[in-house]
């Protein structure tokens, strides 16, 4: 017999975690090797579907899972299910505007609008901050020392905020802490704003 439930723990380092079923209280163990092969790892608030088993201890288990994408929900549930849809909608968001941005950073340097180190030190801050959002998720999963998130608000204000979009939105990191959010897109205005206000500098030194 299938059942249906809801990643509720995930310690990717460890491989495994547990189900909230849909259906019933209590949770359900789950590996990793429990997925088919060569599948993605799982991540917590995505709906699944599997067998109830045992373990040797009489433990619940649950057994050739899969998921379960954009699936009706039983009558008179309200469980939040994290669709892959809306995941990758988000980070197709994420990838469009950090491209658009650092390509119109390029046009203008390209066209003698702004010298071109503003562009390397943008790239070059996208790249870090991808790499400390990284590893504040792995971090995360694993229960060790956390990157601060005012560290990484910095790297976001001082022009790596294209990269933190796209690993916010790559890793499932932040997205839904509300503070760190408007925190994030209000270093966004002001990086943008600074860039602005300080163009025609820069095309002064530059003619």
């Amino acid at each position: 017999m299938r059942h249906q439930g809801q990643i509720s723990e995930w310690n990717d380092a460890r491989g495994f975690g547990f189900v909230r079923p849909l259906e019933g209280e209590g949770r359900v163990f789950v590996h990793i090797s429990a997925f088919p092969p060569g599948s993605r790892r799982p991540s917590p608030g995505e709906a699944v579907g599997y067998t109830l088993s045992q373990d040797e201890r009489g433990r619940p288990r649950a057994t050739h899972v899969n998921y379960v994408v954009d699936r009706p929900i039983a009558p008179g549930r309200r469980r939040q299910f994290a669709p892959e849809r809306r995941r990758s909608r988000g980070l197709i968001f994420a990838a469009v505007t950090a491209t658009a941005f650092l390509a119109a950073v390029a046009a203008a340097a390209a066209a003698g609008s702004l010298p071109w180190p503003v562009m390397w030190v943008y790239a070059l801050a996208s790249v870090v901050t991808y790499a400390a959002y990284a590893k504040d998720k792995r971090a995360a999963q694993a229960g060790r020392w956390r990157t601060g998130e005012g560290t990484l608000l910095l790297l976001g204000l001082i022009g790596g905020w294209p990269g933190g979009l796209i690993a916010q939105q790559h890793f499932r990191h932040k997205t839904k802490k509300v503070s760190f959010q408007v925190t994030y897109w209000l270093t966004v205005g002001l990086n943008c704003g600074g860039l602005i206000l300080l163009r025609p500098y820069f095309e002064y030194g530059l003619g």
